[in-house]
């Protein structure tokens, strides 16, 4: 025997012991378990005895049952039924009107309607994930600003949005014609690349995804700077990491437009990465002080108490019913008048093997500004970008 101790065999018979006494917890808790599942009315009296005399498992499982409906409940897409969410939409667009500051928070659900999958919808990237499906890429070349991003851009240039703060680096923002001083892409762009060896950094928009190469903790492109040779880095923040750079992520307009917001708009996000910033809900100040919050999500988000509305609703089918209640036009998407390509540095000599994603071209089925060899400087600017621009509508006079 060891000095001060139990001797090997003791200490053997001590976890025999032990081991005994948590399978039959475990075999106590399946039995509470299934009686638990049965009707009061088909319980035995047997059962009803041994459900009084494991109160504290009745308790556990209780809880348990209840944490597993509320995240069941969370994830449930709910849809307001077509009056009510006119009426919403009439109290939102009313609040769009009054405000002073308007700020608007994005996520991957405004980018749904262009065949981009978001994260925690049924079908989203984490949702099937966690189901053990597998995923598939998705060719974001073939994407274009959706309704919602067109409203977005058109709410600035009426200027009843002052900024705008995105989660999305599917650079769908920039290509609807909103300007960059007018967004912040928290998590970055897929079409630009940086050198941070410049002073200060120098940007290159790209007609393709130049994040072909990169991942978590990897983020050189495999082209270098143009001006210093430096390597150029993608400007994604994946999740676990900290976005350091200046832009396009503009960390600094986004606290600053969130300080002076006195009305918040949440399109399609869940809201659980954002709510992680308090600058961004400017929690330092007292609750009364606070911006309005407006939530546009079919699901559940951690800031729904603190909404003054929240709409259940597909993002494009509310933009388009606010749209109408502000009487104003949706501007028309133009890809041949999209943004990008007068943006875009074009790749170097040498550099045409350097990625294999497929790069936007302008679509053949319209007319450029201009004949077909036109320079891309010649294009008509905001607003502006698109055939119409965002106008507002003139009620037609009854003919009599």
């Amino acid at each position: 025997m060891a000095a001060g101790g139990l001797s090997r065999l003791e200490r053997k018979a001590a976890e025999r012991v032990r081991r005994l006494r948590e399978e039959q917890q475990r075999e106590r808790l399946r039995q509470v378990s299934r009686i638990l599942r049965k009707a009061v009315a088909e319980r035995s009296a047997e059962e009803g005895r041994l459900l009084a005399e494991s109160e504290d498992l009745v308790t556990e499982l209780q809880g348990r049952s209840r944490r597993r409906e509320g995240l069941k409940r969370r994830s449930r897409q709910v849809c307001d039924d077509p009056e009510e969410l006119r009426r919403k939409v009439r109290e939102l667009a009313s609040a769009v009107r009054n405000a002073k500051h308007l700020v608007v928070y994005t996520g991957a659900g405004i980018s749904t309607a262009a065949s981009i999958p978001d994260y925690r919808g049924p079908n989203g990237v984490w949702t099937l994930l966690q189901k053990g499906r597998s995923i598939s890429a998705a060719d974001l070349s073939e994407a274009e600003p959706t309704l919602t991003h067109m409203s977005i851009t058109c709410l600035h240039e009426q200027k009843l949005v002052q900024h705008v703060v995105s989660q999305n680096c599917d650079g769908l923002h920039l290509r609807s014609g909103l300007p960059r001083t007018a967004m912040s892409e928290l998590h970055g762009n897929m079409y630009i690349e940086v050198c941070t060896a410049c002073t200060p950094n120098r940007e290159y928009v790209r007609v393709f995804d130049v994040t072909e190469r990169t991942a978590l903790h990897r983020h050189q492109t495999g082209r270098t700077c143009h001006k210093c040779g430096a390597q150029l880095r993608d400007t994604i923040v994946h999740f676990g990491e900290r976005g350091t750079l200046g832009q396009p992520l503009n960390w600094e307009a986004a606290t600053q437009a969130a300080s002076r917001a006195d009305t918040i708009l949440c399109l399609g996000s869940s809201l659980k990465v954002l709510k992680k910033y308090p600058h961004l809900w400017c929690m330092t100040k007292p609750p009364s002080r606070r911006p309005k919050l407006y939530i546009v999500n079919l699901q559940w988000t951690p800031k729904d108490d603190w909404a003054a509305l929240k709409l259940h609703g597909k993002c494009d089918d509310v933009m388009r019913l606010l749209m109408d209640e502000l009487g104003l036009e949706i501007p028309r998407y133009s890809r041949w008048q999209d943004p990008i390509f007068s943006l875009a540095t074009p790749l170097r000599a040498g550099e045409e093997g350097s990625h294999s994603r497929k790069s936007l071209c302008r679509s053949r089925e319209e007319p450029g500004p201009g004949d077909r060899g036109a320079p891309l400087s010649s294009a008509p600017v905001l607003g502006g970008w698109f055939g119409r621009g965002c106008t507002k509508r003139t009620k037609r006079k009854k003919v009599t």
